[in-house]
């Protein structure tokens, strides 16, 4: 009985794994999206929006400048359904995933925008400078990962 329990798992297996390769066969894998959702606090999307202008905007030329970003984007949701509901998306583009496990070197180079964007050596005294702007402005929702793909002829 446990050999054929066995050979069944293994069965079930190796068909998904079938089934994951004709997949591909139909598509090819692209960049990938990571896409982070905000909700304005009451009154604030105006403050938010400035401050998206003056410290975002300057971070993200010089993350595409070093090659970590390929691009990213402002999004903002017009129909609003709850209070759970986002208002703005930030949305970062990444060659692959393999982007986004950042290694040492990637982790330095961000270091180095961060502290010459924000004048602040210190990474703890730099995050409470940013939290303290940015945290009365908004509220994080949630994030998504989501990988485009280019369907094959």
């Amino acid at each position: 009985m446990k050999k054929l329990t066995l050979i069944t798992i293994l069965l079930c297996c190796s068909l998904g794994f079938v089934q994951q390769a004709q997949a591909q066969d139909n598509y090819t894998e692209g960049p990938v999206w990571v896409i982070n959702y905000y909700r304005t606090k009451p009154g604030k999307f105006d403050d938010y929006m400035k401050y998206l202008r003056a410290n975002y905007l300057k971070n993200v030329v010089k993350q595409k400048q070093a090659g970590i970003l390929v691009d990213s984007k402002i999004l903002i949701n017009p129909t609003i359904s709850g209070p759970e509901d986002w208002d703005v998306a930030v949305a970062y583009l990444y060659s692959d995933f393999g982007r986004l496990n950042y290694n040492q070197a990637v982790e330095d180079q961000m270091e180095k925008i961060n502290a010459e964007i924000s004048g602040e050596r210190s990474k703890e005294k730099r995050e409470d400078k940013i939290d303290a702007a940015r945290m009365p402005l908004r509220d994080y929702i949630r994030s998504r990962f989501l990988r485009e793909i280019t369907l094959k002829p």
